[in-house]
C-alpha cells in the first residue's frame, strides 16, 4: 500500500510541477519565466564557483583532484540528483571515504554532522532565492535585515538535507519569522524549487567530501598515500555488502529441518 501511494505521488509531481509553473505565469506574466531564469543562472555561477573555491582549498591543501574525487562518488550523486535528497546514500559515502584513507571516526563524525551543518549548496540557494524575492516584492532589505534574515536562517534550514522540498518550508518560516518578506511571495519559488533542489543536492554532496577529506588530513587522520591511489583507480572500491559470502551448499541436516 505504502509503495502504491509513493507511485501515484511520483507520477503526480511532473504535473504539479507544471501546475506550478502555470500558476505563476498566469499570476505574475510570462515575465516570470526571464526572471527564473535569470535566478537558474545567478544560482549556477554562484554553485561553480564554490565548488572551483572547493577545488582550489582541496589541490592546494591535500595536492588532491577535485574532479577524481567527484568522479569517484559519481553515483552517489547521481542518485541524490534523481531523488532531490542526500539522505539514501550517506551509508555509501562514509563507505567510499574511509576506504580512500579517511580514518572511520572522522568520517563517523565528520558526515553525519555535515548533513545539519555543512548545507553549502542549500545556504546557496536560500540566501539567492531570498534577494530573488524581495527583488520581486519591491522590498528593499537593509543591512540588518539581510543579517536578521540569516540569523533565521541558520535555524530553520537545520536537519533539511534528507528531506526533498523542505528549503521551500525554510524559506516560508523565515519570511514569517522576519516579516520582511510576504508570506504570500513564496509561493512564487513553488515552481523553480524542485529544480533548484537538484543544485542544492550536488553541492551539499560535494561538500561532504572535501570535508571529511581537509578534517582527516588536519587530525592526522589521513592516509594520503592510499587516498591518491583509489582516486587514480589503482585501488578498487570494494562494497562492504561484496565481503559477505554465503555457503555454497546446506548441510543434510539443515535441508531435512527446512
Amino acid at each position: 500500500m505504502l509503495f502504491k501511494i509513493m507511485g501515484y505521488i511520483m507520477k503526480l509531481t511532473a504535473l504539479a510541477t507544471f501546475s506550478a509553473m502555470a500558476f505563476a505565469v498566469s499570476q505574475y506574466g510570462l515575465g516570470t519565466l526571464a526572471a527564473f531564469g535569470k535566478l537558474f543562472i545567478a544560482m549556477t555561477i554562484a554553485c561553480l564557483a564554490f565548488v572551483l573555491v572547493l577545488a582550489v582549498i582541496l589541490r592546494i591543501y591535500l595536492n588532491l583532484s577535485l574532479w577524481k574525487v567527484i568522479l569517484y562518488i559519481r553515483e552517489e550523486i547521481m542518485l541524490a540528483f534523481a531523488t532531490g535528497s542526500t539522505e539514501a546514500v550517506m551509508p555509501q559515502l562514509m563507505d567510499k571515504f574511509e576506504q580512500a584513507g579517511c580514518n572511520k571516526a572522522v568520517v563517523g563524525l565528520v558526515v553525519p554532522t555535515g548533513y545539519s551543518f555543512n548545507l553549502d549548496g542549500a545556504s546557496i540557494y536560500l540566501s539567492l532565492a531570498l534577494v530573488f524575492l524581495a527583488q520581486a516584492t519591491g522590498v528593499d532589505l537593509s543591512l540588518t535585515d539581510q543579517l536578521l534574515m540569516l540569523g533565521v536562517l541558520l535555524l530553520t534550514s537545520k536537519g533539511m538535507a534528507g528531506i526533498p522540498g523542505s528549503a521551500f518550508v525554510a524559506l516560508s518560516a523565515t519570511a514569517a519569522a522576519t516579516g520582511s518578506i510576504p508570506v504570500a511571495a513564496v509561493a512564487l519559488m513553488l515552481a523553480p524549487d524542485r529544480f533548484m533542489g537538484n543544485y542544492r543536492t550536488t553541492v551539499n554532496i560535494i561538500g561532504y567530501a572535501v570535508a571529511a577529506f581537509i578534517i582527516a588530513r588536519w587530525e592526522n587522520l589521513l592516509d594520503l598515500q592510499k587516498a591518491n591511489d583509489v582516486l587514480d583507480g589503482k585501488i578498487a572500491y570494494q562494497p562492504k555488502n561484496a565481503e559477505i559470502s554465503l555457503p555454497e551448499s546446506i548441510p543434510a541436516a539443515n535441508e531435512k529441518a527446512f
